[in-house]
């Protein structure tokens, strides 16, 4: 049988088939345009109920890869590009700092988060009056870790996770681990709090100027420091992105000046591939790499939660010189993201902002 429900999974069946059904598509074996197998047709076949095929029909559609065309059926509409941001960048004169601006047309569903709320507050109950642990719930890091390793190919362990309110936070307790006494770099020009905070830091950092795909190749060679800041992907306010050649350059770099690399993700979830391209954390053999990202642009504005990954060999180091910060996010919020993620409404709302922004 082509479409079976494996009752013994813990995911329930309408998400087995819908799983199964996007696999095909944007793998290609079903293929744009094609006509999908009618609700009682793949119900009978696959051993459900018409409402569980409607269900994962429903999130296929939502999401853009089918689309419901009247007294006809269900079909494919889904494109490869449909899943990559397909606006270019506009020049910005504001002095406005774009990674804050807010626009409600891509909004988190407001009725998906009151309702995950609720759920929060009805199973969790009087736990989220408790403090949260010094480097987040063990929820949170564990969907994060789980999300990142089917959306990013980034394999880590959930303790390798720290979570923050925001960038500029993280920012700081980087500074913190690696010392004072180091020389950063950061890309020219790049996003002005990152230099802001390290100068309240103290650090000594160089500004390196970026080409066309990254940051030129004789700055790289031609700065002392042994930390380099980057936001790889659409690098505010460039809107600049390191290819693979820029990306590899800037591994052999680190390795070479045995350093560290604090990758920058901010904004890349809004248009990654369906095959995302390779992240620094997930080239450096060596654990080289900080990977850093925040949730305040694919949820919203108000959701303060960042998180960065730290290196396995640069935990113990961490635990000794800043273990005893206090967690700055409410394990409220943390246990309202956990859930978003780990039942698919985050990548659904991803997918569906997606697929505006095609349509524009």
């Amino acid at each position: 049988m082509k479409y079976s429900i494996n009752e013994s999974s813990n995911k329930p069946a309408y998400l087995q088939l819908y799983l199964k059904l996007r696999e095909e598509i944007t793998e290609g074996i079903i293929k744009k345009g094609e006509k999908l197998p009618s609700k009682r047709t793949l119900a009978d076949e696959a051993g459900v109920s018409v409402i569980t095929v409607e269900h994962a029909y429903g999130i296929l559609s939502d999401e853009g890869y089918i689309e419901s065309r009247q007294r006809s059926g269900y079909y494919v509409i889904y494109r490869e590009k449909d899943f990559i941001s397909v606006v270019s960048p506009e020049k910005n004169d504001s002095k406005e700092d774009s990674r804050s601006l807010h626009n409600a047309k891509y909004d988190f569903p407001f009725s998906v988060m009151a309702k995950t709320m609720r759920k929060v507050l009805s199973e969790y109950g009087d736990k989220i009056l408790l403090k949260s642990p010094n480097h987040g719930t063990n929820e949170l890091r564990r969907a994060i870790s789980e999300y990142l390793k089917r959306s990013n190919g980034i394999n880590v362990d959930p303790k390798q996770i720290i979570i923050g309110s925001g960038a500029e936070y993280l920012y700081s307790l980087i500074v913190q681990l690696l010392g004072t006494n180091r020389v950063f770099a950061t890309e020219s020009p790049c996003y002005d709090k990152i230099q802001k905070v390290y100068q309240a830091m103290g650090v000594r950092y160089d500004i390196l100027k970026l080409s066309s795909n990254g940051i030129k190749s004789s700055e790289l060679e031609r700065t002392s420091a042994t930390v380099l800041h980057v936001t790889p992907f659409n690098s505010f306010p460039s809107h600049i992105t390191a290819d693979i050649s820029k990306r590899n350059e800037y591994i052999h770099w680190v390795k070479k000046r045995k350093g560290f690399i604090v990758e920058d993700n901010y904004d890349s979830e809004l248009s990654l591939l369906s095959k995302p391209e390779d992240t620094l954390f997930s080239l450096d053999s060596e654990g080289r790499v900080i990977y850093l990202n925040t949730f305040s642009k694919t949820v919203a504005p108000s959701i303060r939660i960042g998180y960065m990954i730290l290196p396995d060999f640069l935990l113990s180091g961490f635990e000794e010189k800043l273990g005893f910060y206090s967690c700055t996010v409410p394990v409220f919020e943390q246990y309202v993201l956990a859930e978003l993620i780990r039942n698919g409404d985050f990548e659904r709302h991803i997918n569906r902002v997606r697929r505006q922004k095609r349509k524009g």
